[in-house]
């Protein structure tokens, strides 16, 4: 039931008190996704209130976009898979984002 898409924008921004600039700004970062009416309105969910109101959580926390796509990520592997391969995915992910320091000569630093 919470994943039915029922709710406008408007009721979106005034139970999460956001802009709808930011609600449309989140959906295209994927965070949410909004069905659409008859009319070609976007209708939103009471798990996508949820979602925008983590994400207001994280921001006022000093998070920024990218680190909330990291949160968002690990939560999501952490219900997907057992601990272990959460782990290792999460490595995975972070390893991206970290190179190895390397000397003037591109070789790795011992």
């Amino acid at each position: 039931m919470k994943s039915r898409q029922i709710l406008p924008m408007s009721t979106v921004m005034a139970l999460t008190d956001l802009t709808a600039r930011q609600i449309r700004y989140y959906e295209e970062q994927g965070f949410v996704s909004a069905g659409r009416s008859s009319g070609g309105h976007r209708l939103y969910s009471l798990d996508n209130i949820d979602k925008l109101l983590e994400i207001k959580d994280y921001l006022e926390e000093g998070n920024n976009v990218a680190d909330i796509r990291l949160i968002l990520r690990k939560q999501q592997l952490r219900q997907r898979h057992s601990p272990d391969q959460a782990l290792e995915e999460e490595l995975k992910i972070q390893s991206r984002f970290f190179e190895p320091p390397t000397n003037i000569f591109g070789k790795p630093r011992i």
